[in-house]
């Protein structure tokens, strides 16, 4: 499987509704939350979201290589290669 990486607003609803998903789908993810982490973290994050073509909006899920901007359970699927159940 595919590692999931994913930045998010832990009072964004979409942020939230992206966790959901992939833990419905028994999916292992590593995520932050950007607002809960220090200026410094902060900083290395953003810098990491622009450097994969990020515009800095959340959620922002790294699937593997490829990127997803927003909640988008079909694109994750995609990328993950699962059928939604």
């Amino acid at each position: 499987m595919k590692k999931v990486k994913m930045y998010t607003l832990s009072t964004c609803l979409w942020c939230k509704r992206t966790k959901s998903f992939f833990e419905e789908k028994k999916i292992p993810f590593e995520c932050v939350d950007y607002d809960k982490a220090d200026e410094v973290e902060q900083e290395r994050i953003m810098a990491e979201m622009r450097k994969n073509g990020g515009g800095g909006s959340f959620p922002y899920v790294c699937i593997g290589e490829n990127v997803v901007q927003g909640y988008e359970p079909d694109e994750f699927e995609r990328l993950l290669d699962c059928k939604s159940k």
